[in-house]
């Protein structure tokens, strides 16, 4: 079921899906707003209240992400098997670099992000990274790599990725709007 929130001078669609899950949350999934309840929760405007100002500002940050996605060109020639090889190429010199192994690569399309590293050292990436820049599919594999040292998003983490990339947070908000530029594409 859709409906939509007036908040400030914006009016913000979203779903509620209910799920057998213990506490509410919100999530933004490719742009839109989604109130994940438990199964016996019907009282979700005060969720709504409550986290209006995250809301607003996600909403307005994907906005933004869409509009300079206009600017972005998107790789359309790199083939699935230059993607694996490029992988392969970046993975090997980051090891060398950091002294990490990886067991395994695997490759498939995923719905929410760019690629993950579990603790067993395999490797998975998202397989619209072969439209992205080179400089951004190396920061990838760099971040995920580094969940190997250090597994949570936390200082020690972004020091880090600091340590490489000092503009790790440009190359965040350049994936956020690469993300919503294939989106895009991907529809159409």
């Amino acid at each position: 079921m859709e409906n939509q929130v007036r908040i400030s001078d914006s009016t913000i669609k979203y779903e509620i899906v209910h799920r057998n899950i213990k506490y509410p949350r919100l999530e933004f999934k490719n742009g839109k707003l989604l109130l994940v309840l438990p199964k016996d929760h019907t009282d979700f405007g005060d969720i709504i209240e409550k986290h209006k100002g995250w809301i607003f500002k996600r909403n307005s940050d994907i906005a933004a992400a869409l509009e300079k996605a206009q600017k972005r060109k998107l790789d359309l020639k790199r083939t699935d098997e230059e993607l694996k090889e490029l992988i392969s190429s970046i993975v090997e010199d980051i090891s060398s670099d950091l002294k990490i192994n990886i067991n395994d690569i695997y490759f498939r399309r995923m719905k929410s992000k760019w690629g993950s590293c579990s603790p067993d050292k395999n490797l998975t990436i998202n397989k619209l990274l072969k439209y992205l820049p080179r400089d951004l599919i190396e920061y990838v594999i760099f971040h995920e790599m580094i969940h190997l040292i250090e597994r949570k998003h936390n200082g020690h983490f972004w020091k880090i990725i600091a340590s490489k990339f000092d503009n790790y947070e440009e190359k965040e908000k350049e994936l956020f709007e690469y993300w919503f530029l294939i989106q895009k594409v991907m529809k159409s």
